[in-house]
């Protein structure tokens, strides 16, 4: 277990808490498999009725670590946990909240699609930059992102990497609620705490009802393949050059 993520269990409730302030909540390998390992071991484990994930710091998480992500695709090791967490985070058969505040990037954002109940404060930026890395959305997004909000709006969040204001998350259907950020942590404990109280049986079944798991699973198998295709691709190494660099791609150069 990684210390940057810390986990609390106490009266049904199971905390997950992204704690990487000083590099963003930026998600490495080690916090993958962490929230992966929580999440799987929670399917078993009768004690746990609600799910919380919030962040520690002024952002919920600034995405993938890309310093170690592009290390990882330029030794042909590839991300190793990231398909672990999203898969348990997808199947997750318990109610989930989540509590974000400032940045929400990438897959901050796609999680928050598998989420049950979403609290945003007042600050929260939503985005989902994946075409501006030369990749592709990943966890089923390019499925339930334009089912939640329409094409138009999802479009120019995946192509232009437009931000969504916490309002407007809302307003989406992407969120429940806004409130003030020193309100945020205690408002997604007291959604858990009403969903603890509720039939376990009835939520899950609800939810599984729902959610159709094997077509999302199905199309985030598809979105992998593209992923891992966009990878290997002229576009993402100038895109990850130039990150390393820390300019500007070309990706005029391209055809």
């Amino acid at each position: 277990m990684t210390d940057q993520i810390k986990v609390d269990k106490a009266d049904g409730i199971l905390t997950l808490i992204l704690a990487r302030p000083d590099k963003k909540n930026a998600l490495s390998d080690a916090m993958y498999k962490a929230l992966a390992d929580e999440l799987e071991a929670s399917e078993q484990d009768a004690a746990v009725r609600a799910i919380v994930i919030r962040a520690e710091g002024d952002m919920f998480t600034a995405g993938n670590d890309l310093g170690e992500f592009a290390a990882a695709n330029a030794g042909g090791s590839g991300p190793r946990n990231v398909g672990r967490f999203i898969k348990a985070i997808s199947v997750a058969s318990k109610p989930i909240v989540a509590a974000v505040q400032g940045r929400a990037v990438g897959v901050g954002t796609t999680m928050l699609l598998h989420c049950d109940q979403v609290v945003l404060a007042e600050d929260a930026q939503l985005t989902t930059p994946f075409v501006g890395l030369a990749l592709v959305p990943e966890a089923s997004s390019s499925l339930l992102l334009p089912a939640r909000i329409g094409h138009a709006r999802a479009f120019s969040m995946f192509a232009l990497g437009e931000a969504v204001s916490a309002q407007d998350a809302v307003a989406w259907g992407i969120a429940n609620k806004v409130v003030a950020l020193n309100e945020l942590a205690e408002t997604a404990l007291a959604i858990a705490k009403r969903l603890v109280k509720q039939p376990i049986g009835s939520l899950i079944a609800t939810k599984k009802l729902m959610r159709n798991a094997e077509a999302i699973g199905r199309h985030m198998d598809i979105e992998s393949a593209e992923f891992g295709a966009r990878l290997r691709q002229p576009e993402a190494h100038e895109a990850f050059k130039a990150f390393a660099e820390r300019r500007a791609p070309n990706f005029t150069q391209f055809n």
